[in-house]
């Protein structure tokens, strides 16, 4: 069972259950495509992806999180601090990149050349608003209004993008943004 590896806390805070953004828009990866989940955790997403027949390379910098992964098929994991170190996908490209509920800006431009041509950046996290709810309530940690598609807009495609209070159990302020490399 899925739960017996993720910490109580955890699954209480982030649930088990992937992203209905990504469920939603995960068709438009190229079938048995190549996925970076960025700022994977215990994996909710990458564990999804997997289950579809996706190769899924799981990053965070949490070893603890990324070892429930291990021995799941189609998943191979990294252990990288994104915000402190050198960016570890210079040289590769994938069909898809997956960004949930994590925030730092500086990644911005890694994303979009981390993508294959044809590749989906799907990305979701907390905007401006969110403070009113708990956390993350630090501004560096939300989007402004229109952020993603301001950051991403020049250099994708967008194909879908929304903002605001899109969540109500519990309440979250967020923005979610699905765009192709062209």
């Amino acid at each position: 069972m899925l739960s017996e590896h993720i910490p109580q806390a955890d699954i209480h805070q982030h649930g088990i259950a992937p992203s209905r953004w990504l469920c939603q828009h995960a068709d438009r990866i190229k079938q048995g495509g190549t996925v970076l989940d960025v700022a994977a955790g215990y994996g909710r997403n990458a564990r999804w992806l997997a289950e579809h027949g996706y190769r899924v390379e799981a990053v965070d910098r949490n070893a603890d999180a990324l070892k429930s992964l291990n021995g799941i098929s189609g998943i191979h994991t990294r252990i990288a601090d994104l915000e402190n170190a050198d960016w570890p996908y210079v040289s590769q490209q994938f069909d898809a990149v997956i960004v949930c509920r994590y925030l730092h800006r500086p990644l911005f431009q890694y994303l979009i050349s981390s993508l294959a041509p044809q590749g989906l950046l799907i990305y979701e996290t907390f905007m401006q608003g969110q403070e009113s709810y708990g956390k993350p309530n630090n501004p560096d940690f939300l989007l402004q209004p229109d952020e993603l598609v301001e950051a991403f807009g020049k250099d994708l495609n967008v194909l879908a993008f929304e903002q605001g209070e899109l969540e109500k159990s519990p309440p979250a302020m967020l923005q979610r943004l699905c765009a192709i490399r062209m």
